[in-house]
């Protein structure tokens, strides 16, 4: 795993033939000249990159150029196109300012010469200001939540498959609060399009605010385009609906560790020509809003149901 040295680097060498997997695999990114860096294979058979691994290193490769006191607040990106987990990104930021307060960077993630992401960040030296927050938090403690594995064993197959492979994909410990849209949609029932569940990292992360960021940029695109297909007894990856990440804005309010536990709440507000709204609050276990997301995604019907 790689983080910032002092200078507001990378560490690391060559990694274009490198596969690793959890956060290894997401957080090794070095770089390769002047601004510019690669993150090596994750996968060794062909597979769809996972949007939320590119985030995440782009976050990476933007925050190396950055004075290491200036943590990242904003990042806006579009999915432009699909990546391949078997083979490896480059990463290009460009400078675009440096203030007082405030230093922005864009990125451009490509592989085998096309754009696939690209990201702008914001960056912000820590300062007081006016304090408030709306929303609350109201969920169950993490621990007397099922974990992904135990929820499996009360779930009929094809769907247990999915949970089972769900921490193989993702490296954080997961537990729903409450049925999931996709369980009722396995049964062709609607759901209201919203869930919420607890997450931590699988694994210790250094204490690096660059890697936790990097770690919540990644969750940031975990399971929200499925909100959205809950009023239609749909569920993302079935056979008959196409859904992918279009447009994905993310505000990190406060520097918070992942590999505590941290409760995600997910819903989908509309819906129509193709095209789907969602949103994420993400809270501390204090109830600290710490997070706000917002997506736009493609979710097509491919045929009837």
């Amino acid at each position: 795993m790689q983080a910032p040295d002092g200078q507001g680097r990378v560490l690391g060498g060559d990694v274009a033939d490198v596969v690793r997997d959890g956060w290894a695999g997401v957080m090794l990114v070095s770089p390769t000249g002047d601004d510019e860096f690669r993150a090596g294979p994750r996968r060794r058979l062909p597979e769809r990159s996972f949007g939320g691994a590119v985030v995440a290193q782009s976050l990476l490769a933007a925050g190396a150029t950055v004075d290491p006191e200036r943590a990242p607040h904003s990042l806006h990106a579009y999915f432009l196109r699909a990546g391949e987990a078997s083979s490896p990104i480059d990463f290009r930021v460009s400078r675009v300012r440096d203030g007082g307060s405030y230093s922005t960077r864009r990125v451009t993630a490509e592989q085998s010469g096309r754009a696939i992401l690209e990201l702008t960040a914001s960056f912000q030296v820590a300062e007081p200001g006016f304090t408030h927050q709306v929303p609350r938090l109201e969920a169950p403690e993490p621990e007397s939540l099922p974990t992904a594995q135990e929820a499996a064993a009360d779930i009929e197959s094809p769907l247990r498959g999915w949970f089972e492979q769900l921490t193989r994909r993702h490296p954080f410990d997961i537990r729903f609060d409450g049925e999931l849209p996709r369980v009722a949609a396995s049964r062709g029932e609607t759901a209201p399009p919203h869930q919420r569940f607890w997450m931590r990292s699988l694994e210790p992360l250094p204490d690096q605010p660059l890697v936790h960021a990097a770690a919540l940029a990644y969750a940031s695109d975990m399971l929200m385009l499925s909100t959205s297909l809950a009023p239609h007894a749909r569920a993302v990856g079935a056979p008959d609906v196409a859904a992918a990440s279009l447009d994905h804005a993310v505000w990190l309010h406060s520097p918070v560790r992942a590999d505590e536990w941290l409760c995600f709440e997910q819903e989908s507000t509309w819906a129509a020509g193709g095209r789907c709204h969602c949103s994420g609050r993400l809270f501390d276990r204090a109830g600290r809003l710490v997070m706000t997301v917002a997506q736009e995604g493609m979710v097509r019907p491919l045929g009837p149901r």
